[in-house]
């Protein structure tokens, strides 16, 4: 698939003045990650909100991301938590970390957020042990060799009903390629095959096209 990446942002750029409207607490975000040389990955802005729609309508209280960066889409979720919400993000990258704190902080959302810092797979243990599950809403958006391990965490760490979102699954389609030898292609399919298999589980996954060229994301209800 050949993707016209001028005319897809053009879209995505019509849609965020249109309906998603333009944030000056995301702006600042967006200008501030760049500004300290983070890599510039971030959900779009039409994800971003996709992403606080799925929490508003999930109503969820107690969220956990899973890949923090700058915390473009922690501000993006915690702004659908209510005022008494909480969201746990966790990020490897201990610079990242902090960009990600102080944007939080511009935004006044730092009552509702943590952002921890460590590898993922060594924190939520320690989230599960001081019991600060089950979470309502999960947004896994990491590195994609270790999403079956992520979405096994959040699992562990929902409730019926927790909603859990996974990003870029698609892979610019490389994701139906089971000949496929990159790590992150394995790293999805592994991850679907623990959906398909997961009994807890009700799952889609959605292509999608826009500024971030040709990819996806799939969306879970726990039972």
């Amino acid at each position: 698939m050949v993707v016209n990446r001028n005319l897809s942002k053009a879209v995505d750029d019509y849609f965020t003045e249109t309906i998603v409207a333009p944030d000056p607490a995301l702006e600042e975000a967006l200008a501030a990650n760049a500004a300290a040389g983070l890599p510039s990955i971030d959900v779009s802005a039409p994800q971003g909100k996709l992403i606080h729609l799925l929490a508003r309508m999930t109503g969820a209280r107690q969220a956990l991301e899973i890949g923090t960066l700058g915390g473009y889409s922690t501000i993006w979720l915690a702004s659908a938590l209510p005022d008494d919400g909480r969201l746990i993000t966790l990020e490897r990258n201990a610079r990242h970390a902090e960009v990600a704190r102080k944007n939080v902080a511009r935004a006044g959302l730092g009552g509702k957020v943590e952002v921890r810092t460590g590898t993922a797979l060594e924190t939520l243990p320690k989230i599960a042990a001081e019991g600060l599950g089950p979470f309502d809403f999960v947004f896994i958006d990491a590195d994609k060799v270790s999403n079956a391990a992520y979405l096994e965490w959040a699992l562990r760490l929902s409730r019926p009903g927790t909603a859990i979102v996974v990003d870029n699954v698609v892979r610019d389609g490389e994701v139906a390629d089971a000949r496929s030898a990159d790590p992150d292609v394995i790293g999805v399919r592994r991850m679907f095959e623990l959906m398909a298999r997961e009994p807890r589980l009700s799952a889609t996954a959605i292509q999608t096209v826009g500024a971030k060229g040709w990819d996806g994301f799939a969306l879970a209800i726990v039972k």
